[in-house]
């Protein structure tokens, strides 16, 4: 797989436009959120690597997954962790930093890249470096009035917030240019999930989901 795979995996996040952002302390809990999101309309998930045992557990969903849904690794910071995630199952790989070998290790892998990124020349030296999105984080300290000012000067580089996206901004950011949003815990709850609450984690994703839509169709 080359650059032809990845233009898919990427139009495909963008299509959905929202990437929820899944952090649990109790990876056996994985399966039934991965099933909550997915009732919810949300297409593409990110397990990061902090849930124990992440990549056996990307190993043993992602052939389960229907066509059509994106299982991605988070908070990768090295080339051999993004290689193992990839070769389990993972088809994107998403860092909090950026960091030019795991963008390498994951081409190489037929996998896209998402680095984290926060400043206009970390964005730019990552979008050159070969970022197929560039994760913008921590979105939480600068609003989608940054998005904005960055679209100006490089109208070219796909932007995703991840970090402080909520409800109530998830629309502002999809207006002021960002191609998706990453929502962690303002979607994946963590006391929905202790208690099992995964109605309203569903209930969660299909606000998002239609904030995007809406949005979209508000910038058409």
């Amino acid at each position: 797989m080359g650059e032809d795979a990845r233009a898919g995996i990427v139009r495909q996040i963008e299509h959905g436009g929202v990437v929820a952002v899944i952090r649990l302390q109790d990876g056996s809990k994985l399966r039934a959120v991965i099933d909550a999101l997915a009732e919810g309309g949300i297409t593409a998930l990110e397990v990061t690597m902090t849930v124990p045992r992440a990549i056996e557990l990307i190993g043993r969903i992602a052939p389960t997954l229907p066509s059509g849904f994106l299982l991605g690794a988070g908070t990768v910071v090295d080339p051999d962790t993004a290689r193992a995630a990839i070769r389990a199952g993972a088809r994107y790989i998403v860092s909090p930093v950026f960091r030019p070998a795991v963008i390498e290790a994951s081409h190489a892998e037929g996998a896209a890249a998402m680095p984290g990124c926060f400043s206009p020349t970390e964005i730019l030296a990552a979008w050159d470096a070969g970022a197929d999105v560039v994760k913008v984080f921590p979105a939480t300290a600068l609003g989608p009035s940054y998005f904005k000012d960055l679209r100006g000067p490089m109208p070219q580089v796909r932007l995703m917030p991840t970090g402080g996206v909520s409800l109530e901004n998830a629309g502002e950011w999809i207006r002021a240019g960002a191609v998706a949003i990453g929502v962690g815990g303002a979607l994946v709850d963590p006391k929905l999930v202790a208690a099992g609450n995964y109605d309203g984690i569903t209930e969660r994703a299909k606000r998002f989901v239609e904030r995007v839509r809406q949005a979209r169709e508000a910038s058409a």
